[in-house]
């Protein structure tokens, strides 16, 4: 039997990761190691950062000495959970919902160890037990152990039907079919808990119901907080759409980006949540924030662990490197490592301006480089640059000019780009096609 390492409810309470609770979880965990899981919905082939609170929470009960499990919902998928949601969700065929299910598993073995033991992790599809599963059997054996009545308590469902919009037969059976899970899980893995989010209560304690009348069992729920920033808004969304984890989708930049502007208070509670920091260590940071909180430390180690977390050691290196480079001093080698992606975010909105290889070999001078071009330059004449570079204003990839000879083994970034800075905050990105 593995031992029971931490307290895990006092864990989450401290990092303010429970919401709900069912009488006796506690004990539960306390008495012996607890199979417990968490359900991931395969509407992409990415989790986001949405998904990191249930990540942390599986990891949490793994460190604590429990057995997690990751169930990816392959048949609910192909439902859709109706739960405070204003319509019914689009639905997504097999090889769609396959393709989606490789993409997370890969994210998810980041967090979980899956060889450790007794209590290493596993990834289950519920597909494989709804996929021979029919309807008629589904009526029998599920159907009639919950009446509608129970069902239409639900304040999710209760929440439909007040909109107005209506709520199908298809999304009215969810909380049967997640119901099944817990009992199948329970009665095949000695599954005896649920997590979630808050507003998948309802949802979670069918199961337990469903294990209670139909096998006479005892199973428990706890669900975290749906987690928002200080201003109410919703949790994980950028300009340009959700945060996610695979690299490809959001850049390990843009991922460490997001974390380092987050506000203060937000900051303050992300770093328990989605870090594996322990309390000692938060509460000195915290304290040191608030006494000179220019200097953004909670954010700064924040992104730090949660970018290291999610895409290793070298892309956090790299995206701490572009991060300095607007700012930064002695850059140059920094600015020559970066990847044209990250090149292109990190001067997102600078000027820019595109020359031809022909041009940039005809020129004698600084000063021609940074006054001619297709679009925006830096200088509006060649005079005006010949002062600025004569006062020893002007830096070329991030290294002060010497001289105003343009010279002919001039490095472009990435075979292609010459960044070009006007004092300490004007820059002009030139392409040369």
């Amino acid at each position: 039997m593995a031992d029971i390492k931490t307290n895990l409810i006092e864990e989450l309470q401290w990092r303010g990761m429970l919401h709900d609770i069912m009488p006796g979880t506690e004990d539960q965990l306390n008495k012996e190691m607890t199979t417990a899981y968490v359900g991931f919905d395969p509407t992409a082939d990415s989790l986001h950062i949405g998904h990191m609170v249930s990540v942390m929470l599986l990891r949490h009960l793994q460190k604590a000495g429990h057995r997690p499990l990751a169930i990816v919902g392959g048949a609910t998928g192909m439902i859709g959970d109706p739960s405070f949601k204003e319509a019914e969700r689009q639905l997504l065929d097999d090889e769609a919902i396959q393709k989606n299910i490789a993409g997370m598993k890969g994210q998810l073995e980041k967090f979980l160890d899956f060889d450790c033991g007794e209590n290493s992790a596993e990834i289950l599809n519920n597909y494989d037990w709804f996929q021979d599963f029919s309807f008629i059997d589904f009526a029998r054996e599920a159907g009639k152990h919950l009446t509608v009545n129970y069902m239409m308590g639900k304040e999710s469902v209760k929440k439909r039907l007040a909109s107005g919009t209506g709520i199908s037969f298809t999304e009215f059976t969810y909380q049967l079919l997640q119901g099944w899970d817990f009992y199948h899980l329970y009665k095949t893995k000695n599954c005896r808990l649920q997590f979630g989010g808050s507003d998948q209560w309802g949802n979670i304690v069918t199961g337990t119901e469903l294990i209670r009348r139909k096998a006479q069992g005892t199973a428990f729920a706890a669900t975290c907080p749906l987690i928002t920033k200080a201003d109410g808004t919703k949790f994980g969304k950028t300009e340009s759409g959700a945060v996610w984890l695979d690299p490809e989708k959001t850049s390990p930049y843009e991922f460490y980006q997001f974390w380092l502007n987050v506000g203060d208070t937000d900051a303050e509670r992300y770093i328990k949540i989605f870090t594996f920091l322990d309390k000692e260590v938060i509460d000195q940071l915290i304290t040191e924030h608030a006494e000179a909180p220019h200097v953004r430390l909670l954010q700064k180690r924040l992104a730090e662990e949660v970018t290291r977390a999610v895409h290793g050691q070298e892309e956090l290196d790299i995206a701490i490197a572009a991060s300095n480079i607007l700012f930064g001093k002695n850059v140059t080698d920094q600015l020559k490592t970066l990847n044209e992606r990250t090149l292109l975010q990190v001067f997102d909105g600078v000027m820019q301006s595109e020359i031809t290889k022909a041009d940039l070999e005809g020129m004698a001078e600084i000063a021609d480089l940074l006054s001619t071009g297709t679009q925006n330059q830096l200088f509006a004449s060649k005079g005006e640059a010949k002062r600025m570079i004569k006062g020893g204003g002007i830096s070329i990839n991030k290294a002060k000019l010497q001289g105003s000879e343009l010279p002919k083994d001039i490095e472009l970034l990435q075979g292609k780009y010459i960044l070009a800075q006007k004092g300490k905050k004007n820059y002009c990105l030139i392409k040369v096609v």
